[in-house]
């Protein structure tokens, strides 16, 4: 036999167990069974001879913890405490704040499908679902978004008085304080629906609902706190806000200079022990109307009146608006969208420390509690706002896409158009999957702090885009704004999302990759905790456990990574059907390659590897899509399969997984380490990039979706505000497409014989006369023409205006002071 026959048995075996990751005693065995067998069958005895050797080499020091804990382990201890990148309290806290769910399982490079699978269906409870359609549905009949955004600059009285009543802003609030006790989920679906409509409705209802006093006072208030304040919030009595931004701290909130120091003061009548407060805040939501602010700033005790720290860190407190000294200022006005935000400051404000939220024990300890609120917040209010628009866009631009007609077809056949259809429909699929995925997440009890930033980052950009596209479709129907004008305000207020609640950008290149591949990874923050043991021998066994399991499954990664490569991820066990087995075994094989890319780069840049923003970000893509595509596969599951979203689902998933491959190949090109990169490519890319974009024929089968009713499209389109009334000209648009496609037939026969006939007549109604008149159409057919007319009228047309109108009451008031002076 040949003498490289040990060899490839060595190496055959070796990849093998690391392939499914057996355990190192296991592969030991394995290998010397092939060994003994390569012998027996005449390999060429040194060689067999070398291979045992190097056998026994690897496996006989590993095997014995007295050998490898003094001579292996103990150096690489050393070693890595030094590369161990330090983290700042922002980053710790938030490390140690949120739970990992599915989400680590793609960090494993093994991903245990039945973890995701096995997750319940979310499922509204009957209250919610008679909430969705009871008040919500009434509230959208409410609102005139033109009214909103134009004259009033505000919701309307009767709206604000509405959403007070039904406890809108009481939708987390539990039902013994006198809330709705909603779900996350409940809280996501009315957000999404109120925001196919409205985004300044939706986010007016969402900040309650999100990170401020109702979320902090349950998590963490007293039960004083508790009784007190959230029957009040629930009933719309305190419009609650909370005060973090401010002009010198947006990203970097720990480094906030608004302070409070420990003093006595009077409240109430009484003297007490309080904190005299100086903050200057902005960008705060609900600002100008709000009555109860919740407050971050820094909390000194310089004399020692509660204890002996003097500084005792970020801290959180409720404001009443009339304390004294505190001033809310005037509103800004960001994009034309007018939901009520603005300034607050005060100087020297006091309060005492029963205000602080969770009282004195909980001073300190302020930063910690906002992020864990806050991957819940950010989980909701956001990415079901974009959801909600990316739904209403795909719906009524199909809709308008096939009524509206140039050149003798709807403008939805032109390829140019089918390819922003496609998108619109596409994202509108993923981001209501992830929308829904990340409060579901919450709604399971979790912290889901890498899911949040995730939803919240590609919910965000994936709404602006389809508003992008829609509004290429529409033209100059999206362009003019007025009461007929349903994209405009939206796209508008787009850029909105993007910088809040943490800027797309710093989630993108900081926290998405920066977190997960910590908190999601199976064995980095075990061995980060380990490095840090107080006691020797204890550090000593807890890094040595978890540093091994990390080589084997770097080991595992690679091998994992290239062999998916080389079959092109067409072979492996997956779970699904035979049209979904293969996506799962894509995202196997980038599970395994994104493992393999993040030890590489976390082992090789160590503490640098933060400030590789680019890297990271790409990496965070890579873990985004395929957490994305992994939302979308669980609806599918959910909803039985549907044959007839086959279409949405392949364009989403191949969407998804090109962006991956772009991404993979941009880290790897630009991989600080050159040679690394190299080697990396060869694992990761054996045959080169194969994913392609959506191709033309599929983005058809997508486009047409929209533009025809069928089950998928009604699908994509439940859960928001498509009823017709005067106020949603979506919704009649939306309603006006069965009509219009039965009328087709009808307007192609009469068009047809009016070209090939010499009649003079130019007006509609004398054409159709004549049309009845010579028998081309029927009287039933004209009056089917006369309303497909009107429709298209509705559909087509834009509002215009006096110029006295358009004029602002500033002006309007300068001119009258003029006029009177003069």
């Amino acid at each position: 036999m040949s003498i490289a026959i040990p060899f490839i048995a060595f190496l055959l075996v070796g990849a093998i167990a690391a392939y499914h990751r057996l355990r190192l005693p296991v592969w030991a065995a394995l290998t010397a069974t092939a060994l003994v067998a390569c012998w027996l069958l005449g390999a060429n005895g040194t060689a067999t001879l070398v291979a045992a050797f190097v056998t026994a080499l690897i496996a006989v020091p590993l095997l014995l913890p007295q050998f490898r804990l003094p001579f292996i382990t103990k150096p690489l201890l050393g070693f890595y405490t030094k590369i161990l990148p330090p983290l700042s309290e922002t980053e710790r806290v938030a490390l140690e704040a949120g739970t990992v769910g599915f989400e680590g399982e793609l960090f494993s490079g093994k991903p245990d499908w039945n973890v995701l699978l096995n997750q319940a269906k979310p499922t509204l409870s009957a209250d919610e679902q008679a909430f969705l359609d009871g008040p919500t549905e009434e509230l959208c009949r409410m609102i005139n978004d033109w009214e909103i955004t134009h004259v009033h600059a505000d919701l309307t009285p009767p709206v604000w008085e509405f959403i007070k009543k039904n406890k809108f802003f009481g939708m987390i609030v539990p039902k013994e304080y006198g809330g709705l006790g909603f779900s996350a989920l409940g809280n996501h679906k009315v957000i999404q629906k109120l925001a196919s409509i409205s985004s300044v409705v939706s986010s007016t209802v969402g900040v309650p609902n999100s990170l401020g006093p109702a979320e902090l006072l349950l998590h963490y208030g007293t039960q004083e706190q508790k009784d007190y304040y959230l029957p009040r919030l629930a009933d719309g009595r305190e419009v609650p806000c909370f005060g973090l931004t401010g002009p010198w701290a947006g990203s970097d909130a720990t480094s906030i200079p608004d302070y409070g120091i420990v003093t006595t003061g009077e409240w109430n009548g009484a003297r007490v022990v309080g904190v005299k407060l100086t903050f200057d805040k902005r960008y705060i939501t609900l600002a100008p109307v709000a009555t109860l602010i919740g407050l971050a700033f820094r909390m000194y005790d310089p004399d020692g009146l509660i204890g002996d720290q003097k500084d005792i860190g970020i801290t959180l407190a409720l404001l009443p608006r009339d304390t004294a000294g505190v001033e809310i200022g005037r509103r800004h006005f960001p994009l034309n969208s007018p939901f009520q935000n603005g300034p607050i400051h005060g100087r020297e404000v006091f309060i005492p420390l029963s205000q602080l939220i969770g009282g004195e024990a909980y001073a300190g300890k302020g930063w910690q509690m906002l992020v864990e609120c806050l991957s819940i917040g950010r989980s909701i209010t956001l990415p079901s706002t974009a959801s909600g628009g990316a739904k209403m866009a795909a719906v009524v631009t199909g809709a308008y896409a096939r009524i509206r007609k140039q050149f003798g077809l709807s403008v939805g056949r032109f390829e140019g158009v089918e390819e922003a259809l496609a998108r619109i429909a596409g994202n509108a699929y993923a981001a209501s999957a992830l929308a829904e995925a990340s409060a579901a997440a919450v709604a399971r009890g979790e912290l889901p702090a890498v899911p949040s930033t995730i939803s919240k980052y590609h919910c965000t950009e994936m709404g602006r885009e389809a508003a992008q596209d829609a509004m290429d479709i529409h033209g100059g129907k999206g362009i003019i704004l007025g009461p007929k004008n349903y994209l405009g305000r939206g796209w508008q207020a787009s850029p909105i999302a993007i910088t809040v609640e943490g800027a797309n950008i710093m989630t993108r290149s900081l926290m998405i990759f920066g977190q997960g591949a910590i908190l999601c990874h199976p064995w980095v923050l075990k061995e980060m905790k380990a490095a840090t043991l107080p006691d020797p021998d204890e550090r000593l066994r807890e890094f040595d456990k978890n540093l091994f399991g990390h080589i084997g499954f770097a080991i595992s990664n690679a091998v994992r990574s290239w062999w998916y490569g080389v079959v092109n991820a067409r072979l492996g066990a997956a779970p699904g059907d035979s049209y979904t087995r293969r996506y799962y075994r894509k995202l196997n094989r980038y599970s395994a390659a994104l493992a393999l890319m993040a030890d590489t780069s976390m082992l090789l840049l160590g503490g640098k590897l933060k400030f590789k923003e680019s890297l990271s970000g790409r990496l965070g893509d890579v873990l985004s899509h395929l957490y994305i595509v992994s939302a979308m596969l669980k609806r599918y599951e959910d909803q039985g399969r549907p044959v007839s979203d086959q279409p949405l689902l392949a364009w989403s998933v191949h969407n998804s997984v090109h962006k991956i491959e772009i991404a993979f190949s941009a880290a790897l090109r630009n991989f600080p380490i050159r040679p690394v990169g190299w080697l990396l490519w060869m694992l990761v890319f054996p045959w080169g990039r194969r994913a392609q974009a959506p191709s033309d024929r599929l983005g058809h089968k997508t486009a047409s979706l929209l533009m025809s009713p069928n089950e998928a499209r009604d699908r994509l389109a439940h859960g928001i505000f498509m009823t017709p009334t005067e106020n949603n000209p979506a919704g009649r648009i939306n309603s006006y497409l069965q009509k219009a496609i039965l009328a087709e037939p009808v307007e192609r026969k009469f068009l047809k014989a009016l070209k090939n006939s010499d009649i003079e007549a130019h007006d509609f109604a004398s054409q159709l006369d004549e049309g009845v008149r010579e028998g081309w159409i029927t009287a039933d057919e004209r009056r089917q023409l006369e309303e497909l007319r009107e429709m298209t009228i509705d559909t087509i047309s834009v509002d215009d205006f006096d110029s006295e109108e358009l004029r602002s009451a500033g002006y309007r008031n300068l001119q009258h002071d003029s006029r009177a002076a003069a």
